[in-house]
């Protein structure tokens, strides 16, 4: 299956990203790219969601399969191809911006192989771009920008470099499966024990696949949930006492929950509410 959008090149474009091409192959053995350098203009972010196929960088092939990707930057050879045997299906997106070299420099994006440590946000987003792209080419140009924008940040913000030891998505997916459970209990008393129990993982090992899956730690992301809960009572419920909203959150101290408030949100709870009160 072939699906593929192209898009005219914006001359003197405003946009930081803009896609020149989107589209999604699957069940197609003979996918090859086979490119010299200076030949291609724009870059090129390809992300497998299933199967598995090649990139051959400096007379070396690497094999790549579901949660693994490659970033190609303007004028770098390219040569990728999918297995016959076990054909990939891949998302992709060509785009182009006059700053982008730099900033992806900046953070560390100048290698061409990558996995990901969470990507269901990444395969959405190419879907919504390829969506878009199929139904309005180019009459909505800030739309365009924005998804291509998001493919971008989701892609950089799970990205890390492919090695022989960063491959591990399935156990890494059993940490993502959890999230929406620890984020509906983290006002409960935390227990690692327990978490990692439901993991089928030691506790030391949860903590390890956590950070890989998020780039936090359990108790971290415990506290985020914590505190997003208190910020929407603190403004929702303007009668409430923190004390109680303390309590609420996961937090039998008031002292300590205003400690860890301000080391969130550079403000108390009391300054918050006042900050963020209704018609002010």
């Amino acid at each position: 299956m072939y699906r593929h959008v192209m898009l005219p090149t914006l001359t003197n474009s405003a946009f930081f990203i803009f896609p020149e091409s989107v589209g999604w192959y699957q069940n197609v053995p003979h996918h090859g790219v086979n490119r010299e350098e200076g030949a291609w203009a724009s870059y090129s972010l390809h992300f497998i969601t299933s199967g598995k196929g090649y990139v051959e960088l400096e007379g070396t092939v690497h094999t790549l399969q579901k949660g693994d990707a490659f970033l190609y930057f303007p004028y770098q050879k390219q040569r990728y191809y999918s297995s016959e045997e076990d054909p990939w299906e891949v998302r992709w997106v060509h785009f182009y911006g006059a700053h982008l070299k730099d900033f992806l420099v900046g953070e560390g994006f100048y290698r061409p192989l990558w996995t990901l440590k969470r990507w269901k946000e990444l395969e959405d987003a190419f879907q919504e771009l390829l969506l878009e792209a199929e139904a309005n080419n180019i009459l909505r140009p800030t739309k365009l920008t924005a998804l291509t924008y998001t493919i971008l940040t989701e892609f950089m913000s799970f990205a890390a470099p492919l090695t022989g030891s960063s491959r591990g998505t399935e156990s890494i997916d059993r940490i993502l499966k959890l999230l929406p459970h620890m984020q509906q209990k983290a006002c409960e008393p935390f227990t690692l024990e327990t978490w990692a129990e439901m993991a089928e993982v030691s506790s030391y090992y949860f903590c390890k696949l956590f950070r890989k899956a998020t780039s936090m730690t359990p108790l971290n992301f415990i506290t985020l949930c914590r505190i997003q809960y208190a910020k929407q009572r603190l403004i929702e419920d303007e009668s409430c006492p923190v004390k109680e909203i303390a309590s609420a959150a996961g937090y039998p101290s008031a002292s300590y929950f205003n400690q860890r408030f301000q080391e969130q949100e550079g403000m108390t709870p009391s300054e918050f509410r006042q900050l963020y009160a209704r018609g002010q």
